[in-house]
C-alpha cells in the first residue's frame, strides 16, 4: 500500500488560514514595510504553522533580485578587517542572504575593479567592501558600481558614500585623554601604518588631544600592526633613550609586542611605563598585565552594514549616507598615575 506524500503548502494555503489576501502574505515574505505589524504576525504565524517554505526562485523572478550579496574585503589576516567580515556575514545570513566573498591581496583600485565586475556579473543584489586604506575614492567606487548598490567600510570620516565607519579618530582622543587624567606628560606613541585609514585617523585624534594641552608626542615609531613590529619599534623608541612614562599602541597585537621589549629592557607596565592599546582583542584581558584599550564593536557594524546596504538595496537609505559608531575606552590594569 502506496503513502502519498503529504502536500506542500502553498501562498494560497498560507492566506487563507491567516484570513488575507495572498498578496498581502507575497509583500511579508518579500519584507514589504507596508504591512501591520498584527497582519504580519498573523502571516508569520500561519507560515510556521502550515510549514510553507517559499519559492525562492519565483520570488526572485518577481522581485529581480538574487538574494545574495557580495563581499570584497581585505587585510582579514588582521584582527579588525577579519572580524568585519565575520560580523557582517552573519548579519546578511540572519537576514536570509547568500554571500559571495572575494578577498584581495592587495587593495587598489583596478583590483576593486576586478572585483566589483566579477560581483556585477553574479547578479548580486548589492556589495559591501571593507576598504581600510588610504587612497580609495569613493566616487571612483560609485562610477565602478553603477546601479549596484554598496556600502563602504573602515572609509575616512566624512565621505560622501554610503558607508559604515568606527570613529577612529575619538579612539585615538579618548587614548590621550584617558592618559593625560592620570597625570601623565611624556606620551610616545606606536603608530600603525601610514597608509591606513585607520592608523592615520587614531594618530591624529592622539595628536589632537595633546596639541590642546600644550604637548606633542615625546616620539613617534611606525609599526604594520603585527606583535613583532610592536617588539621592534618599541625597542628603536627605548634605544633613543627619550624618556616616557606613557605609550599608546595603534592596536593590541603592537602592544603586546611593546610589552615584551619593555620587559626584556627590565621596564614594568604601569610601574615604568603605561600602556594602552587599541581594537579590545578577546585575548586583551588576559595579558600580563590585562590591557587598557580602546574597544570597537565589530558586531555592531557588522548589523549596521547589513541595515545600511539593504536600506539602500530598497531605495530606503540616501547614497551619500554616512553611519558613525563609537568606540570606548576599557580601562585595565596596564595604566596607572606616573610615579
Amino acid at each position: 500500500m502506496s503513502v502519498e506524500p503529504a502536500k506542500q503548502a502553498t501562498l494560497v494555503d498560507v492566506a487563507t488560514r491567516a484570513g488575507v489576501s495572498y498578496q498581502t502574505v507575497s509583500r511579508v515574505i518579500n519584507d514589504h514595510p507596508n504591512v501591520a505589524p498584527s497582519t504580519r504576525a498573523r502571516i508569520l504565524r500561519a507560515i510556521e504553522e502550515l510549514h510553507y517554505l517559499p519559492n525562492v526562485a519565483a520570488r526572485n523572478l518577481v522581485t529581480r533580485r538574487s538574494q545574495t550579496v557580495g563581499i570584497i574585503s581585505y587585510g582579514t589576516s588582521f584582527f579588525g578587517p577579519g572580524q568585519m567580515v565575520t560580523h557582517i556575514e552573519a548579519s546578511f545570513r540572519e537576514r536570509g542572504y547568500g554571500l559571495t566573498l572575494s578577498t584581495l591581496a592587495e587593495l587598489t583600485l583596478d583590483g576593486l575593479q576586478t572585483a566589483i565586475q566579477e560581483l556585477r556579473g553574479r547578479a548580486v543584489d548589492g556589495i559591501v567592501m571593507i576598504t581600510p586604506m588610504a587612497g580609495i575614492d569613493p566616487q571612483a567606487v560609485r562610477t565602478m558600481c553603477r546601479n549596484v548598490p554598496f556600502v563602504m567600510i573602515d572609509i575616512a570620516l566624512g565621505a560622501s558614500s554610503p558607508s559604515v565607519v568606527i570613529d577612529q579618530r575619538l579612539g585615538g582622543m579618548l587614548a590621550a585623554r584617558h592618559l593625560l587624567a592620570l597625570g601623565h606628560r611624556r606620551i610616545a606613541e606606536l603608530r600603525g601604518p601610514h597608509d591606513w585609514t585607520g592608523a592615520v585617523l587614531r594618530h591624529d585624534g592622539l595628536l589632537a588631544v595633546l596639541r590642546e594641552a600644550g604637548l606633542a608626542p615625546v616620539a613617534t615609531e611606525e609599526g604594520d600592526w603585527t606583535a613583532a613590529s610592536g617588539y621592534t619599534a618599541t625597542t628603536r623608541l627605548l634605544e633613543r633613550a627619550l624618556p616616557f612614562t606613557a605609550l599608546v599602541a595603534a592596536n593590541d597585537q603592537m602592544a603586546l609586542g611593546a610589552m615584551r621589549a619593555l620587559r626584556d629592557r627590565g621596564l614594568e607596565v604601569p610601574r615604568d611605563v603605561s600602556l594602552v592599546g587599541f581594537d579590545d582583542l578577546p585575548e586583551s584581558a588576559y595579558f600580563e598585565p590585562p590591557l587598557t584599550t580602546i574597544h570597537q564593536d565589530f558586531r555592531s557594524l557588522g548589523r549596521a552594514a547589513a541595515a545600511c546596504l539593504v536600506e539602500v538595496i530598497d531605495g530606503r537609505r540616501t547614497p551619500s549616507e554616512q553611519r558613525v559608531l563609537v568606540p570606548q575606552l576599557v580601562v585595565r590594569a596596564s595604566t596607572s598615575a606616573p610615579r
